[in-house]
């Protein structure tokens, strides 16, 4: 069984003691591809090492819409000088945070540094990973409005592979309305850890009307831990729990998920292409 982690940071500090180990047992349940997004400059430089380091490892670089106070035309320069690194296979983690961001000034400005990020992943013609959080994690509010209105300029402008394959709503926690708007923009939908967890009926609900054509499945490690493991440190090996929990949803067998996940995100990000 083949199965591919679209979203984990590797680079934290929390897998500093095992990080070998960590990656080693991720093989052993049978991952291909681990993709590590970096949050500004300096994770971008280490997320690059950590896939130097590991075959199956590659990266994303840019800057979360938290770490913006890192963010200057600068950093920016050299994050675009990372992403020309043959292992950098998109742009992100990038996005709207409405959740631990409440000044207007401060949201203004992620969506203009979303929308120059955007903008150089056009350029660079590598797919993006979005975040997205409401105000108090909600289904749906203002970052929906905003992200989709973004998004959705940008897409216009899009041609070729790039309209095709344009990225993926990382770790989605929006509603059914959202999810169906970002996949008529042909992103995929990513699927962490809460999809597993015994209160997200609603969310598997959600699940259940989406394509497995369009599905990834994220760690977010070593956050959003699923169950059985819920409680512990997450790590890139536990992404099988919810391969196994979205074939439950589909009725399809964990074996067809892993299959048809990989090679989603396969398409998506053209792995050493």
């Amino acid at each position: 069984m083949n199965l591919t982690d679209t979203h984990c940071h590797l680079d934290y500090d929390k897998f500093d003691p095992d990080r070998g180990e960590v990656i080693q047992r991720a093989e052993a349940e049978g991952l291909v591809r681990i993709l590590v997004p970096a949050l500004h400059y300096q994770s971008g430089k280490e997320a690059v090492r950590l896939a130097e380091s590991y075959p199956g490892v590659y990266t994303a670089v840019g800057f979360h819409p938290t770490d913006l106070d890192q963010f200057s035309e600068k950093t920016f320069q050299q994050v675009k000088e990372l992403a020309r690194h043959p292992k950098v296979v998109a742009i992100g983690e990038i996005g709207i945070d409405y959740y631990w961001v409440k000044e207007p000034e401060k949201r203004a400005f992620q969506r203009e540094a979303l929308k120059m990020q955007l903008a150089f992943a056009k350029e660079a013609n590598k797919p993006v990973v979005i975040h997205m959080r409401e105000e108090g994690d909600a289904w749906f509010g203002q970052a929906s409005v905003d992200l989709l209105e973004i998004l959705g300029e940008w897409h216009k402008g899009l041609r070729g592979r790039l309209a095709e394959q344009p990225g993926v709503l990382h770790s989605f926690n929006g509603n059914l309305e959202t999810a169906q708007k970002g996949l008529a923009m042909n992103f995929y939908i990513g699927i962490t850890g809460p999809v597993t967890y015994k209160n997200a009926e609603e969310k598997r609900n959600i699940i259940w009307q989406l394509p497995i054509t369009k599905l990834l499945i994220e760690t977010d490690a070593p956050f959003l831990t699923p169950v059985p493991f819920r409680g512990k440190r997450n790590e890139p090996a536990f992404v099988r729990h919810i391969a196994d929990k979205i074939a439950e949803i589909h009725s399809k067998s964990p074996a067809e998920i892993a299959a048809q996940t990989t090679a989603n995100a396969a398409r998506l990000f053209a792995w050493g292409e």
